[in-house]
C-alpha cells in the first residue's frame, strides 16, 4: 500500500533515484494558510548532509506545491508536493545489482515482485519518507494548538535521563540530554570512523492532545499510532508509556490512580502514555519507537546473490552511521496524520450537525 490514512490520506510516491518524490494528499480541509516554507522547514529537518554522522548525499530537497492553494490557501482539492532528485549517483549500486544487502528490504522485494530497484532501494529507500515528512506538515498546522515532538531517548543501549526540549534542535543526535551529548557524540563518532552504524530509540511526545481520540476495540488509538510508526523503515519496537515495564509489576504498583486537578481529571504518573481503553484521554500521549542500527554499512560482509551463491559484499554509497535523528521528524509526522485523521472521525461521529 503507498496511502495512509483514512479521511486525511496521504499517497506516496517516486523512487531514491527517479526523477521525483511526492505526496498527494486528499482530505486536508479548506481555507487552512499554508505555505511551501511551512513544508520546507520539515523537510530540512529530515534532509541529508546535516552534520558528518549522517549520509553526505547533498539534496536541496526543496519542495514544490503543484495543486490544493490558491491565494495561500487550501482549497480542499487534493494537494501535490514534490521534491526533485538532484544529487543522484546509481553507479554508487552497480556492485549489488544481483546481490541481497544484509537486513535490507532487497530480498524481500524480490520474493514479493520478482523485480527490484537496486538504486538505493527505491521504495525502501529512507528517501520514501520525505513524502512522509510533507504529510506530516499539513497535519501540524492544522494541529495547530497541539505540540508533536520527539528526541533520542537511548543510542546504542545507553539510556538518557535528562529532557530538556529546548536542547533537543541544537543538536545533531537529536538528544534531550545536553550533559550526556559530548561523550555519546564522540561514540557514534568512533563507529563512523570505524564503518559501522548504530541504532537507538525515540521518544515522541504529544503535548495538548484532543481528548476521546480512538476507538474502544478495533483502531484502538496505540494501535494507529502503532501501525504508523512501525511502516517506517528501520523501526523493529513499539511500546506505548510505560510499556513493558508495566508487566513485570503487580496490579497495585502498575495502576495508574486519577486525581482531580483544577477543572480536569488526570492520572499520577501517566503511565499508560495518555491512552486508555483505546481513546485519548486529554494528558500528554507518549510513546518509543526501537530503530535498528544502519544497515549500509563500510565493513565488509556476507551475503547471497540472485543466483544462490555466498558473496562477499562491500557497500558503497553515502550512508548514516545513524539515522535517529533523521527518523524523529518522520515519526513525529506520523503521529500527526493518525491525529488528524482521529480527529476528523471523532468530529464525523460524535459532533451533532
Amino acid at each position: 500500500m503507498n496511502t495512509f490514512g483514512h479521511l486525511f490520506r496521504l499517497t506516496s510516491f517516486g523512487e531514491s533515484h527517479g526523477e521525483a518524490m511526492g505526496a498527494v494528499i486528499d482530505g486536508c480541509p479548506p481555507g487552512l494558510e499554508l505555505s511551501e516554507f511551512d513544508i520546507q522547514k520539515e523537510l530540512d529537518r529530515r534532509a541529508t548532509g546535516q552534520s558528518s554522522i549522517t549520509t553526505s548525499r547533498k539534496e536541496p530537497e526543496k519542495c514544490e506545491i503543484l495543486s490544493g492553494i490558491f491565494e495561500g490557501k487550501t482549497t480542499g482539492m487534493p494537494l501535490a508536493v514534490i521534491v526533485k532528485n538532484k544529487d543522484r549517483r546509481a553507479k554508487d549500486y552497480s556492485n549489488i545489482k544481483d546481490v541481497f544487502r544484509p537486513s535490507h528490504a532487497d530480498f524481500g522485494f524480490w520474493k514479493k515482485y520478482g523485480i527490484r530497484d537496486y538504486r538505493g532501494g527505491g521504495r525502501s529507500s529512507g528517501r520514501e519518507t520525505i513524502a512522509r515528512v510533507i504529510g506530516g506538515a499539513v497535519a501540524k498546522k492544522i494541529l495547530s494548538e497541539t505540540k508533536i515532538f520527539g528526541f533520542a531517548r537511548a543510542i546504542g543501549g545507553e539510556e538518557f535521563e535528562s529532557v530538556d526540549p529546548e536542547f533537543i534542535e541544537k543538536n545533531p543526535l537529536r538528544m534531550a540530554d545536553k550533559k550526556a551529548f559530548p561523550a555519546m557524540l564522540k561514540k557514534v563518532e568512533a563507529f563512523r570512523d570505524e564503518g559501522d552504524s548504530i541504532g537507538g530509540i525515540i521518544e515522541i511526545w504529544v503535548e495538548n492532545p484532543p481528548a476521546g481520540l480512538g476507538n474502544p476495540v478495533f483502531g484502538k488509538l496505540e494501535a494507529e499510532l502503532a501501525g504508523a510508526c512501525l511502516s517506517v523503515g528501520a523501526t523493529k519496537g513499539f511500546e506505548m508509556g510505560e510499556g513493558f515495564s508495566l508487566a513485570e509489576k503487580k496490579g497495585s504498583e502498575a495502576n495508574d490512580p486519577f486525581k482531580a486537578e483544577k477543572d480536569n481529571i488526570r492520572t499520577e504518573r501517566n503511565a499508560n502514555g495518555g491512552i486508555l481503553g483505546g481513546i485519548s484521554t486529554g494528558e500528554d500521549i507518549w510513546f518509543r519507537v526501537a530503530v535498528k542500527p544502519t544497515p549500509s554499512i563500510a565493513k565488509p560482509q556476507k551475503s547471497v546473490d540472485v543466483q544462490g551463491k555466498n558473496v562477499d559484499l562491500k557497500i558503497k554509497g553515502r550512508h548514516d552511521t545513524i539515522i535517529v535523528p533523521r527518523i524523529i521528524p518522520v515519526l513525529e509526522a506520523m503521529t500527526a496524520m493518525v491525529l488528524v485523521d482521529q480527529v476528523m472521525a471523532q468530529k464525523a461521529q460524535c459532533e451533532i450537525f
